[in-house]
């Protein structure tokens, strides 16, 4: 497999491949994009011929001839169906008589929602393509239809792609055996001209090196014509013979020469005055080895000096390394910490990092509960999935948290078979090898402890760690008493504001009560959509406050029997803006806001403040309408009376698609149906 020719072919055979199946998939994919045009305009262009007859016939008093075309349509093989239905979806007229006031396939009644007028559909058997027109009303149908009517029905055609995918197929097949036969002739053709001009004289070459092995340099001439480069090759190397050969036959020549002159030498008596000079060099030379062999001890012991100052320069730089990595890795988590203020994260983020930086296989923080005296878990890493992260840990001796709350200063068990005193499973569901322990204070007073458990390299932990971990205990305590303070102030504030809302509805018998409601139905809502975490509490607290911008409305229009007039109504409208207002200086509820702005908005545009609709508008948003629209209706009014739940839901059901988004809706109803809505 290392043959250059083989490599060779691979490649070219690659690049082939890439090449022809690039150009291939190119052919392929604008055969598909010239068939699926084809079939777009032919739709579109048979619709509108259609619809135009329709109108004709309208125009002229003739409906009964609107089935007959229909059915006359239907007869064609391209066409598989062609009907009328309104916005509602409600099929009006259609080819085959058993659709009518049957209803058409949601996909297709979005697709007109959407203004998708033209797309393809699977069924079960074959594939579809649908073109849509509209049939608006005009002046000339007036005598028959409501002038305000906009459209007086959807005509819905849908032609057959049976046709349309046989041919794509037999182009991509075509195209594919073209491209293989292509693709086998140029691999061939490769293939030949590999073999005849270059492995045939690559092997003439290699034939004539043998005989340049053996010493037959008269047989190692060759000749080479195939291409220049293998000519000038050929004539290099013969060149390179010929020299080769003069060099041995020289060489052999200078042997015999010297042969018989040391044979001459031997008989001379200068011999013996060289052999007394050879052996006082010989000597001179034994003397200089032996200081030499003196020098390279001298070296030797200067070596092994040199390596134990290397070993010990290394030991320091090892010991600096893992100082800058401490520092490094407190330095991060100081970064970490101090980017985020809610708590439960905090602490989650705190044994992760702890963990991660003292290198063990557990860590998690204990917090004092000063009432009950025992221990809660803020946060746990490394531990057990199936241990009950809400379950309260008693205070007592045999555990490191009970020593160090005690002593307020940290403690480190580098083995825990050697202390007797403390036990070796600990209450959080693992046994433990090595642990340390350390104080998490606020102004001198213990809240808590942060312990780290097991080395993962199976060492124990030493004096350096407790420092560490003394450390990352005083940046955990300064990020938890900010964070607390920070949730206490979070708490204050919405707590005020939450005051006035109860302020509002205990001035009115009729809307008390009704925040407390429309936040318990929003929940169970939004859980039912799979909503929780951060989102699922900024729509509780939106729920709540949602009507604190009627504090700017006048409270004789709130308490008003009679009926409303247009500018009442303006009016009150104006309530979710002046609660943006209201809440704007509380920073932590910008996205609160966003939500009680946006509870009055519709699914269709036609809502308020800002006309939003479909995705512009916040899922938040959509499951407080439903279910402040929900309440109001079952509650009494100075105006009303209160509806009947089976009424009010009913008139959800109705107004889904237009006042509400149909998935929140039906939900809310499902959670109705099945007696699941909170009281």
């Amino acid at each position: 497999m290392n043959s250059l020719k083989i490599k060779f072919l691979g490649l070219c055979s690659i690049i082939l491949i890439i090449a022809i199946g690039l150009t291939t998939w190119y052919n392929l994919q604008t055969q598909k994009a010239i068939l699926n045009k084809l079939v777009t305009d032919h739709g579109r262009v048979l619709a509108e011929t259609i619809h135009n007859s329709i109108i004709t016939d309208m125009a002229n008093g003739n409906n009964h001839r609107v089935s007959h075309i229909l059915g006359k349509i239907k007869k064609e093989p391209a066409i598989d169906n062609v009907r009328i239905f309104d916005e509602s979806g409600r099929i009006l007229m259609a080819a085959s008589p058993g659709e009518v006031d049957g209803l058409v396939s949601t996909s297709e009644l979005m697709a007109y929602r959407d203004g998708n007028f033209s797309f393809s559909s699977d069924l079960s058997d074959h594939e579809h393509f649908n073109s849509i027109v509209p049939i608006y009303n005009q002046p000339l149908c007036y005598t028959c239809h409501d002038k305000d009517i906009k459209v007086l029905g959807v005509l819905s055609l849908e032609l057959s792609l049976d046709q349309l995918s046989n041919i794509q197929n037999s182009g991509r097949n075509t195209t594919l055996i073209a491209s293989s036969v292509m693709l086998i002739i140029l691999v061939m053709t490769i293939t030949a001209f590999l073999l005849v001009y270059v492995d045939a004289p690559i092997r003439r070459l290699v034939s004539a090196m043998n005989h340049v092995e053996t010493g037959q340099f008269e047989e190692a001439h060759t000749m080479i014509s195939s291409s220049d480069e293998m000519t000038l090759l050929s004539s290099k190397f013969n060149g390179m013979v010929q020299r080769l050969r003069e060099l041995v036959e020289n060489t052999v020549k200078n042997e015999r020469e010297l042969a018989i002159s040391q044979e001459k030498l031997t008989h001379s008596e200068e011999l013996g005055a060289m052999n007394m000079t050879l052996e006082e060099r010989l000597r001179e030379i034994e003397y200089l080895n032996i200081n030499l062999e003196e020098r390279i001890e001298e070296i030797e012991e200067a070596n092994y000096k040199i390596a134990d100052l290397a070993s010990e320069l290394e030991d320091k730089n090892i010991g600096l390394t893992q100082a800058v990595e401490r520092l490094q890795s407190l330095y991060k988590m100081g970064l970490a910490v101090n980017s985020t203020m809610d708590l439960g994260r905090l602490l989650n983020m705190l044994c992760q990092k702890s963990m991660n930086t003292m290198k063990s296989k557990a860590g998690y923080i204990l917090m004092l509960n000063e009432k009950t005296g025992n221990l809660s878990i803020g946060g746990a890493a490394g531990i057990p999935e199936d241990f009950d992260l809400e379950l309260e840990i008693p205070l007592k001796p045999g555990g490191v948290s009970f020593w160090v709350i005690n002593n307020n200063k940290p403690k480190l068990l580098a083995n825990v078979d050697k202390e007797n005193e403390f036990s070796k499973m600990s209450q959080l569901g693992f046994i433990r090898e090595s642990v340390l322990c350390a104080p998490l204070t606020d102004k001198d007073k213990v809240i808590g402890t942060i312990t780290v458990a097991n080395p993962i390299d199976g060492s124990s932990f030493g004096i350096p760690d407790i420092e560490l971990l003394s450390t990352i205990a005083a940046q955990a305590s300064i990020a938890i008493r900010n964070a607390r303070l920070y949730e206490s102030q979070e708490t204050t504030y919405f707590n005020t504001v939450q005051a006035l809302v109860s302020a509002i509805e205990a001035s009115d018998a009729y809307t008390r009560g009704h925040s407390e409601r429309v936040t318990r139905y929003s929940v169970a809502l939004a859980k039912r959509l799979g909503m929780e975490g951060d989102p699922l509490k900024q729509l509780e607290q939106a729920a709540i406050l949602h009507d604190i911008g009627k504090i700017g409305i006048d409270v004789a229009l709130l308490h008003k029997k009679e009926k409303l007039t247009a500018a009442d109504i303006d009016v009150l409208k104006l309530h979710p803006s002046i609660g943006m207002r209201i809440l704007e200086p509380i920073h932590f509820l910008g996205t609160v806001r966003e939500i009680i702005e946006q509870h009055h908005e519709r699914y269709d545009g036609n809502g308020y403040p800002n006309g939003l609709s479909g995705n512009e508008w916040r899922i938040e948003g959509k499951i407080l309408a439903v279910c402040d629209t929900y309440d109001a209706m079952t509650s009494d009014r100075p105006y009303r009376k209160a509806m009947s739940h089976e009424i009010a839901i009913r008139e959800i059901h109705d107004h889904s698609g237009s006042q509400f988004d149909p998935e929140v809706a039906a939900a809310f109803i499902e959670i109705c149906n099945e007696g699941c809505l909170p009281q």
